[in-house]
């Protein structure tokens, strides 16, 4: 089985834990990232001096942060379509590291 494969080509900060990314098929998302930042990767990125620090991987053509925390570009072309399943695993995440 074979599903699409997305780059990111550019992102801009537009509030705080959200962006605007825009892909290489000329498709833009608005992601808010800050209802998943739980867990051990994503929590430390509440800290907003370290989310800011993202940028683009020009191997894996997505956004990545200093503490090794990345998105598949996939997932964030579509979404609309997986931000509850991660908001579902951020709110289990949350409830182990209790």
């Amino acid at each position: 089985m074979s599903h699409p494969v997305y780059r990111v080509l550019s992102f801009e900060i537009v509030a705080p834990y959200t962006f605007r990314i825009g892909f290489d098929d000329n498709t833009e998302q608005t992601v808010d990232f800050q209802p998943v930042l739980a867990g051990e990767l994503y929590s430390l990125l509440r800290n907003l001096e370290l989310f800011n620090q993202v940028r683009i991987d020009p191997e894996v053509e997505t956004l990545v942060w200093p503490n090794g925390a990345d998105f598949d570009p996939a997932t964030l072309h579509e979404w609309p379509s997986n931000e509850q399943a991660f908001r579902e695993l951020a709110r289990r995440w949350e409830a182990v590291q209790k």
